[in-house]
Formats: C-alpha cells, structure tokens, sequence
C-alpha cells in the first residue's frame, strides 16, 4: 500500500508493508516524486504511531460516552440555538493543516457556504499566512512556482529562516546530494542560529534577529547597482521604480548595520547572487512568523522578479510549507480571508461560488484570522467554536489568554483523534476523528503536488472521518441536499469542477482536469502538481516560464518595502530575545511522535539553548533547570549551552505540552503581534529573562508501562515513553524518600535501596520478579545510563551484579550507549566517541560500522560535531 507521509509540507511518498506480527514496516516509496525513497525518521516510525494508547475512541457529551447519533444532533442542535439567538458571526471553525483536502473542502463549504460567514480559519495561519499574501501581491495568486527539482539545476540556493536539515529533512537530504553531484553549486544560510542547516553552507549570515528584509532590500538595490536587473523581465513587471526608490538607501554599508553583519559578509552574498545564473530562495518559519512576514516575503520575491531569476528550472522564491496539507487546506478556501478555489471576496466570486453551491448563503467578508479569533471568543462574541485536528491551547500565542477564552466559551466542540490534549481538557463535546492509516483522501505539498493519503487499517473505536462527521452534522443543520456525498472521492470531484468553473485561465488554482475521475482512478491517483487541465493534462512542475501572471494586466508585481525590526524590543528587563521552532524527531505538539520511544530519545526534555557567555553572565551552567519569563508567562526548561547561539538570543523548542511537562508550553511566552497583512503571529522573537531554577532535589524516576499514575506531584517533570517503561525527570522539594512514599504505595513491593549523604537516594520495586520501579535522586540531577536502566524493564534482570548496575544507574563502560544521536538505529553518542577513538574519522567510516548517518542523514551535522571536538581534544 503507498500513502503519504503526514508529517511536514514535503509530502513524502510511503509504501506501508504489513508484517506477520500485525504490525507495520513503513519506508519511502521510491517513486514517489517528492522524496524518491527518501524519509525521515518520524516518516520511518509512522508505524510505530498506529496503536489505539491515548486515542479517543468514542463521542462524549460533557465528558459522558454517548452514541454517533446523540452527538451530532446535539452539535447540530447547539450550533442552530446559537445561530438563531445570536446571528451565524457567533459561531467558528478553527481547522488545522492536518486534515485532508476532502475533509477541509467540507468544513468550508458548511462555514461559509451554508452557515454564511467566513468564521473558519485554520493553524496553517500560524505557518503560511504570510507567503500566501507575499504570493498574491506578487503573482496575482497564491502560486508556488518552484518544485524540488530545482534543486537539481540551481547554482546558488539560499535558505532563509529555514534550519531545513531538522523541519524539512528530506528536502534538505535532497539538496545534500544535489551539492554532492554539482560541489560547485553555492549554498548561503542565513538565520542568526549555528543550525543544522549550516553544515551544508557555503557562507552564514548570522544577520540580527528580525533583519531579513534589510538584506533582501539591500540586494535589490545592489542589482540595480551592478547591471544585474533582467531588462526582458520589466515589461512584465509593476511597482519597479516604487520598489527601487524604497530599496535605495540600503547600501550595504547600511544593511551591515542594521543587520549587525559585517559589510563583507553582505557584499560576499550579493556578489555570489550576480553571479548565480539560476537562483533558487528557500524560505520557512523564520520569515512568516513575524510582525512583518509578508513584506519580508515581497522581499524575497522583488529580487526574483527584478532578476528574471523566476520561472526556470533552478530558480524561483520557493515558501517551504510547514504542514503535510497547508497547502491543499489553502486550495480550499480554508483561511478566513478567501473563498474555495483561490476566489476572493468580490462581487463575482461570490456570485459564482453561489450559483456553483446552490446557495444564497454565502458569506460576503472574511471572517476571524485565528489569533483575532480566540480573542473574539475571550470577549464572548463567538459563543462556539468547532476545533478540527489541532491544538490552539498550545500553538497559539499568548496561551493563557487563549486557556482564559476556551474555559469561557459557551460550547466547544473538538474532533481529534487523541483523548488528552491541552485543548481537548476544555471541551463540552468530543468527536473521535480519523488518523493517519485510517483516513482517505489526498493531500498538496510544498511543491504543489497531489498525493494520496490511503487508509489501510481499521478505524480506532468508533472513529469517523473528518468529512463525514462535517456532513453529517450539515444534514441535521437541514443542508442535506449539499451534503450527501457518499465516499470521499465525490468530493474531491466536487472541489475539482469548482477549480475550473468560470475559471477561464484568471485563476492559478485549476484541476478540473481530474473532475470526471471514477472512484477507482481517484483511489489509483499518482502524484502530480497542479494546474492539472486542458492545457496541462499532465501537470505542471514550473509556473510563470512564459513570464505572465495572475493580475488583471498579466504582469507581476514589486512592492516598496519598509524594513522594520520586531514589534517587542529586548530592554533592561528583558535582556534576551527568545527565538522557537522545530526539533529533529518531533511533529508540533507531538501527539503523535510523543508517543514514540525512539523519536523521545534525541531531546527527551524541553530545552532553552543559550550562547556560553550570556549563560556565564547569567550564572547558568550547562544542564541547570532555567526559568524563561516574558511579559505574557513563563516556564521552566533545561539549560542547553551552544556556541552556535547567537549571543543575546536564546532557542526554545515549540513542542512540549501539559501532556509532557509541567510548564514547557513556549507560546505562553509569545505575544499576539501580528503582521497587520497575514494575521500571523510573530513567533520567532520574544524578549525574556532566565534565572536559574531552584529545586531542593531533583531525580529521575522510571515505572512499567503497567503501573498507573494519575498525577505527577512535582514541582516540575518531564515525562519521556520507553518500550516497556515511561521515566519522569522531577524537582521537588522536601525530601525525596518522602516523596516516593506519598506519590505510590510501595507496600507491595520488594524494595532494594541505597541512601547516600545530602538528597541521595536510590530505590528499586521489583514486583513478581520483575522491575516496576526506579527512582533516583540527589541535589543536583543524578548522572545516569538512561536507555540501560529503561533495558531493565524490557528484559529480565537475573544477576545480583546487574542489578546494582541498576541501583547505581549505570552500565559497565563497555557496555554503554549514551545519548541517542542517530534515533533511525538507535546509535548513542558514546558509542560514536568510542568508533572515532577506533579510527572512524569521516561520517562514512562511522556509518559503516555502526549504521548511524546512513538512512535519513538527519544527525550527519551532530556526526561531524563529534568529529571535529575528537579532533580539538586529541590534535594530530
């Protein structure tokens, strides 16, 4: 069976073999065009994500088990009731980029199609906002024009607010072996973070927190400057003279400055774009979430234009998409300031999306942009909300406010496939979605191509589909007749005839080509990138390579930008500005990765990395626990230093929940700033102060899968799964032996113990001759064999001297992993200290004698790491 990987926008292609034991082997199918057989470790352990632990199995009403029927009536029947006592702009839907296409063209159409507001926005608003509208003041319409191929033919690739070796592996992996094949191609990063992304780089800009589009400015003027504007290109072009006479102060001696570069680094940049024939731009995160995200992308795309570097294999402005479906979700009309198809809010749009729909309800202004939202239900004006496979109470900035909003709001209605969420703790009504492996429908990555997500095991409990549980609450609402498909592939053509109706070439989005597909060709679709039509039955890898557009007069446009900083400054009481975003082997809030023993092994506990010096100034030594603070919150991580941290900035992982740690949830920190264009959050920087955390103990406790605990009574714990045993690393206060006693009745088991002078304490339960428990304590964090006292619970502990090995918490030397650098084979980093003191010296050697760095490259940068520090350590 060959599926789609339902992780990030690269949309990888998976073939999902089932194995005598029930479960299943997923790898990266290798005709897949997106990845060709490539896949990250997340995509690898897919399988390892399709037990029913944590699932929401069945419909609940105020917490109470109720059937199908009973549900839906009573979200119909809230939704009416609220409707008809306070008007349909009280009611919303709040989407995510996890759903399918089928799934979003559904809860559009009943949004704004039927209820007849554009209350649905969706947390694709929280990644792609900004590149959407830098898209559609450019091009005339949301039209990536790039594909992966580019990679191949580009000599000079930039990544900018993109560590895609750890978002985006595979298309980072691509990109890796496309330098391999052309050494002569240049890679710039630029990004104020040392990441992973660098290792490929031929030059970083670690530019000021925030600069992006004084750099971008000042390259357009420096084209202007050195003949390197595409004369054949100004035809096709608007705004050129407004944008250069904006671009015309930034010099590069005033984009140094203000970059807080040095002014050969910038002219270094600018030179290697003149000479750059092809010119391909990948951007992320790191520009759309930002106060002015989308004039930093029109930035990106000035250069482009002005360049002619656009519309041919190896260049373009290439927005990498966060989620597997930002993209098909933006194709259907999913954010609240666009109608389906990539139609807009005019006259004719709304005039031809009713007749289409049948329907003289559709609405006629956007709706509530998702940060205005929350904040709209805080101040009670939206009485109820339908959250749709997402979790605001953690992705949303300014998360008490949104806590505040939620616990507020008359009727919260929640479709997920997860049991406990943050956002699920505050729902009146629980409807058990689909996941992945179940579900059926399709997907658009980054690239613009369609693939299939197919389903190939049995629903968990009573689990539904998205579109189904959407239409049929529709029906109850009396929209029958416009919802009464039968299988998804009715409304995939559904949502492909509206593509191209009344279409006539003005609009970029068009697969009417694949309208008239039976159920059969639906279920057998191959990947393919859209417009999918009459002029390109095939697809089409490339727009724009005829130089016309999507605005009315068919050119593109340039627009004047005005590069400012971030809306929150550091200052005397906030000295640091706070960066967040991805790690390697987590997905978002990690409801499903989270659940996954190898991914957790990596980063097992949230993590704040400081700069040596500014942890010096702040006395915080590697591994303390710090308290981060804002302005809006705060929480409490450990200290990670790194030299590859920008001094005065700090990196904060955005992952962690109530779920898996105490208070590690980062946007309570983030404010709602927003950029005044897109509505997305500015989420890269914060300002905050660290203190160090001060606990009198602190431990780290494991138990078997098969005891039950219900409340973790620490001051602070992270949680971390294991194959057989979960661990929590706490701090507490009091005595730690005292703790133990009040947090489990230890009666029925046999105890062994060790007590040691201060805090020390060491305890193991062993029940029927098996490990249950381990608990370890001292002052400070005790240093142990993790992944060799988790072993003990998996397999049977026979000898007297492996279980003081236990009691101590390590392994002989011989026998010890360490931390887990390569989670594909499970290889750790003593191990690799050990194979590079042996002679294996290159990331090849290692990866021949122990496998590490040979299936989704991800840890090839930390590989290299530990060669070079072997290197500093022993010199010659």
């Amino acid at each position: 069976m060959n599926s789609t990987c339902p992780y990030c926008g690269v949309g990888c292609g998976v073939k999902v073999t089932p194995q005598p034991s029930g479960a299943f082997q997923v790898e990266g199918d290798t005709q897949h065009p997106a990845n060709q057989g490539r896949l990250c470790v997340k995509g690898a352990a897919l399988g390892e994500t399709l037990g029913h632990q944590g699932r929401l199995l069945y419909p609940q009403v105020n917490g109470q088990r109720v059937s199908w029927d009973e549900a839906l009536q009573q979200v119909a029947s809230d939704l009416q009731q609220i409707i008809d006592n306070y008007g349909a702009q009280a009611v919303a839907f709040y989407a995510s980029g996890q759903l399918l296409t089928e799934d979003y063209y559904v809860a559009n159409k009943l949004m704004k199609g039927f209820i007849g507001v554009g209350n649905i926005d969706t947390n694709s608003r929280l990644c792609m906002a900004s590149a959407v509208v830098g898209y559609k003041r450019a091009f005339g319409a949301d039209a990536v024009p790039c594909c992966y191929d580019d990679f191949d033919h580009s000599d000079l690739v930039i990544l900018v607010g993109s560590n895609a070796a750890w978002a985006h592996p595979v298309a980072y992996q691509r990109l890796v072996a496309a330098k391999k094949q052309r050494p002569d191609m240049q890679v710039v990063v630029i990004d104020p973070r040392r990441t992973a992304t660098c290792d490929l780089a031929d030059l970083h800009l670690p530019l000021r927190p925030g600069s992006d589009a004084a750099l971008f400015n000042g390259l357009l003027h420096w084209l202007s400057q050195h003949q390197a504007i595409d004369s054949s290109m100004l035809p096709q072009l608007d705004g050129v003279e407004a944008a250069l006479a904006a671009a015309q102060p930034w010099d590069s001696r005033a984009v140094a400055e203000f970059c807080q570069l040095e002014q050969a680094q910038v002219e270094a940049f600018y030179q290697r774009v003149v000479a750059s024939h092809n010119l391909l731009t990948l951007y992320c995160m790191g520009i759309n979430q930002s106060g002015s995200g989308s004039d930093k992308c029109n930035a990106i795309i000035n250069v482009h234009l002005l360049s002619g570097k656009i519309g041919r294999a190896g260049s373009g402005p290439f927005s990498l998409t966060g989620q597997p479906n930002a993209m098909g979700g933006r194709e259907v009309g999913g954010l609240a300031n666009q109608l389906a198809a990539h139609m807009n809010f005019e006259p004719d749009d709304i005039d031809r999306l009713q007749r289409f729909w049948h329907s003289d309800r559709v609405a006629r202004q956007p709706g509530l942009k998702a940060v205005e939202l929350f904040q709209a239900i805080e101040r009670g004006e939206v009485k109820a909300v339908w959250i749709m496979g997402t979790n605001p109470a953690v992705s949303l900035p300014d998360g008490h406010r949104v806590a505040q909003a939620l616990a507020r709001c008359d009727k919260v209605i929640v479709s997920d496939v997860s049991q406990h969420t943050d956002t699920t703790a505050w729902a009146d009504i629980l409807l058990p979605a689909q996941g992945w492996g179940e579900k059926n429908g399709t997907v658009t990555n980054s690239e613009r191509r369609i693939s299939r997500q197919r389903g190939f095991v049995a629903a968990a409990g009573e689990a539904r589909p998205d579109w189904w549980i959407l239409a049929e609450v529709a029906k109850r609402m009396g929209f029958a007749d416009a919802f009464s498909w039968q299988h998804p592939a009715d409304i995939f053509r559904e949502h492909a005839a509206l593509s191209g109706f009344e279409n006539h070439g003005t609009r970029a989005f068009d697969i009417s080509g694949l309208a008239q597909l039976t159920n059969a060709q639906w279920d057998a679709l191959q990947p393919l990138q859209w417009p999918v039509n009459a002029q390109y039955p095939q697809g089409c890898a490339r727009l724009f390579s005829e130089r016309t557009f999507f605005h009315a007069n068919g050119k593109a446009r340039l627009l004047p930008i005005s590069p400012r900083l971030p809306v929150a400054q550091v200052s005397a009481g906030w000295p640091l500005m706070m960066n967040t975003g991805r790690i390697r082997d987590q997905w978002h809030t990690m409801t499903r990765t989270g659940s996954v023993p190898r991914l957790m092994q990596h980063h097992n506990q949230p993590f704040v990395e400081i700069h040596p010096q500014d942890a010096r100034q702040h006395q915080i030594n590697e591994g303390d626990l710090v308290r981060v603070q804002s302005a809006t919150g705060w929480l409490v991580v450990r200290a990670q230093l790194s030299g590859g941290q920008q001094r005065g900035s700090v990196f904060v992982p955005m992952h962690w929940t109530r779920q898996f740690a105490a208070q590690a949830n980062v946007d309570l920190l983030v404010s709602a700033h927003l950029c005044p264009e897109s509505g997305q959050p500015e989420s890269k920087q914060t300002p905050v102060r660290l203190r160090r955390w001060h606990s009198d103990w602190q431990g780290e406790l494991f138990l078997r899968d098969t005891v039950t605990v219900t409340d973790i009574r620490a001051l602070w714990w992270a949680r971390t799964p294991y194959p057989a045993a979960t661990r929590y690393t706490l701090a507490a206060d009091g005595d730690p032996q005292q703790w133990l006693s009040r947090q489990f009745d230890l009666s029925e088991l046999t105890l062994q113990y060790a007590d040691g002078q201060g805090m020390f304490r060491r305890v193991l339960g062993w029940q029927s001759g098996e490990l249950v428990l381990a608990f370890y304590a001292d002052g400070v964090r005790p240093q142990l064999d993790e992944a060799f006292i988790a072993a003990a619970f998996s397999q049977p502990v026979q000898t007297a001297q492996h279980r003081h090995a236990l009691l101590a918490g390590y392994a002989a030397q011989s026998e010890a992993k360490g931390r887990t650098v390569c989670s594909c084979f499970g290889v750790g980093e003593q191990q690799i200290v050990a194979a590079i003191a042996s002679g294996c010296v290159t990331p090849e050697a290692l990866g021949k004698k122990l496998q590490c760095g040979t299936n989704c490259g991800s840890c090839i940068p930390e590989l290299k790491q530990l060669i070079t520090r072997s290197e500093i350590i022993q010199p010659g």
